[in-house]
C-alpha cells in the first residue's frame, strides 16, 4: 500500500502542549503508528501508509481538542489516545473528557481519564453500592472522594465517613510511638490527602470539626446505622469476611457505599480469606450493587507504573501455571504409586 500525506492545522496557542517537550508526545505517536510527523509553520505533516496516517491524524486532533479544554497532555493522555485507535474508538477521550466531577481548592477539574473510570464514575451515581477493584493508579479512591465531596457540596450527602482497615504490615501496632489516634493516622493518611487536595484542608478541619466528615478505622464503624452519608471503604482486599459483612451492614437510608480494592496487594495472614473476594462472589447478582474492574489499561500514574502492574500480573500468572503443573504432576505420581501399590 502506498504512503499518504495528510495535513492538519496546529492553534499556535496549543502547539507546546500537544507535541510535547522536545516533541516528545509526536515521537510517541510516530513509533506506535508507523508514521511520520512533521511540524511546520503552524501545521503538521503525516506521511505513512493510510490507515496509519488517518489514525495519527484523528489521535492529533483529539489531543488538540482536549488541549482546548484546558488539559495539560501527558504521555498518560497522548498512550490512552493510541490504545483507543486500536480499538476503533480514540473518539470515545472526548466522551470522557466531558464528564466533570468537581474542582479542586486550586481549581483543576477531577474527571475520569479512561473508559474503565467513566464506567466506575457512572456506576457511583446510579449503584446504591459499588465496588471499585484494580491495581495501584487507577484512580479508586481519588474518583470516589471526588464524587463524595460533590455529593456533599450539592447537598446529596449530609456527611462523608471514610474508613479502612488498619492493617500492621509487619509492625505491631502496640510498639509505635504516640496515642490510638497517631498510631492510626499513618494508614489513614491517604484519605486525609485526597481530602486536603480537593476539599482543601481549612474547609476539611471545619467540616470535620462539626462531625460532617469523619475519617476512622474501619473498627470504629461496629454498631452504627449510617443514613444520608456518603461511605468510602478503601483497601478492602485488607478486610475479613466478618468485616465486611459488619460495614455492609451499617448502611442506612438515603446513603451510598463506595469500596475500594486491589486484589494483588493483600496484607492478610496465607491463610485468611479476604472479605473482598468473598463480597465479590456473595453479591455479584444483586442490582442495587455495581462492580467495576479496572486494568493497567486505567491506570493514570507515571507510565512506569502501568508496566509494573503488567510486570506483576505476567508474573503472578506465571507462578498460578507453573503451581497447577506442579499440583497435577504430584497428582499424576500419587495414582501411578497407587496403582503400583494395588498391583
Amino acid at each position: 500500500m502506498g504512503e499518504i500525506e495528510k495535513i492538519i492545522d496546529i492553534p499556535a496557542d496549543h502547539e507546546r502542549n500537544v507535541c510535547g517537550r522536545l516533541d516528545e508526545n509526536l515521537t510517541k505517536i510516530e513509533r506506535t503508528l508507523h508514521v511520520n510527523m512533521i511540524e511546520r509553520d503552524g501545521a503538521m505533516k503525516i506521511i505513512g501508509p493510510e490507515e496509519a496516517v488517518e489514525k495519527a491524524a484523528s489521535v492529533f486532533r483529539n489531543l488538540v481538542e482536549l488541549s482546548k479544554r484546558g488539559n495539560v497532555i501527558t504521555e498518560q493522555n497522548v498512550s490512552y489516545a493510541l490504545s483507543l485507535s486500536f480499538d476503533e474508538g480514540e473518539h470515545r477521550i472526548l466522551e470522557i473528557d466531558s464528564d466533570q466531577i468537581c474542582r479542586t481548592s486550586a481549581g483543576r477539574p477531577v474527571k475520569p481519564k479512561t473508559l474503565g473510570q467513566k464506567q466506575y464514575v457512572d456506576l457511583i451515581r446510579n449503584k446504591m453500592i459499588t465496588f471499585g477493584i484494580g491495581p495501584a493508579g487507577t484512580g479508586k479512591t481519588y474518583l470516589a472522594m471526588a464524587m463524595a465531596i460533590q455529593a456533599f457540596r450539592d447537598g446529596d450527602a449530609e456527611r462523608i465517613i471514610l474508613t479502612r482497615p488498619a492493617m500492621e504490615a509487619g509492625e505491631k501496632l502496640g510498639f509505635l510511638p504516640g496515642d490510638l489516634q497517631s498510631k492510626i493516622d499513618p494508614y489513614l493518611r491517604p484519605l486525609y490527602d485526597a481530602l486536603y487536595q480537593i476539599m482543601g484542608a481549612e474547609t476539611y478541619l471545619h467540616n470535620a470539626e462539626k462531625g460532617l466528615i469523619e475519617v476512622a478505622p474501619l473498627a470504629y464503624m461496629r454498631g452504627r446505622t449510617l443514613d444520608n452519608a456518603y461511605i468510602i471503604l478503601d483497601e478492602a482486599q485488607n478486610t475479613t469476611p466478618a468485616q465486611m459483612k459488619m460495614f455492609l451492614t451499617r448502611i442506612g437510608f438515603g446513603s451510598k457505599a463506595i469500596i475500594t480494592g486491589d486484589l494483588t496487594q493483600k496484607d492478610l495472614p496465607a491463610n485468611q480469606a479476604s472479605g473482598l473476594d468473598t463480597a465479590m462472589r456473595v453479591l455479584a447478582g444483586i442490582d442495587e450493587i455495581g462492580f467495576c474492574r479496572l486494568t493497567s489499561r486505567d491506570v493514570v500514574r507515571h507510565p512506569l507504573v502501568q508496566k509494573i502492574v503488567d510486570a506483576y500480573d505476567k508474573y503472578e500468572k506465571k507462578e498460578e501455571r507453573r503451581a497447577e503443573r506442579a499440583k497435577e504432576h504430584l497428582k499424576r505420581r500419587r495414582f501411578q504409586r497407587k496403582e503400583r501399590n494395588d498391583g
